[in-house]
């Protein structure tokens, strides 16, 4: 995938991926795509403990995703004036609204 980057840690996806639990991975998975395809300046940052979504080379980043052990804590900034937005997801919860918001997010970075 080209719309990667990396802080010179040599991550990948697939190394990260390892140390999700397996019942989060799938959500995890789905919401990590939709990040992605949010439009052709998505970027994401593999980092120790979680992945972070960026806007173009401008890191201006929108989302940061960490798994626990039954959960996913997201982080959504849609502007640094604006207080940062943080939420739990668990593998059960439908996830519409908050692709709503994720998509919100990322249009809202110039």
């Amino acid at each position: 995938m080209e719309n990667l980057i990396g802080v010179g840690n040599g991550r990948t996806y697939e190394d990260f991926h390892k140390q999700i639990p397996e019942h989060v991975k799938p959500k995890f998975d789905e919401l990590r795509v939709f990040c992605l395809n949010l439009g052709d300046k998505s970027i994401e940052d593999i980092r120790m403990h979680r992945v972070v979504f960026c806007k173009s080379m401008t890191f201006r980043w929108f989302a940061d995703f960490e798994p626990t052990h039954n959960s996913i804590l997201i982080k959504i900034q849609k502007d640094r004036k604006i207080p940062i937005v943080s939420l739990e997801i668990f593998p059960d919860n439908d996830t519409t609204e908050l692709k709503k918001i994720l998509k919100d997010a990322y249009d809202s970075i110039h």
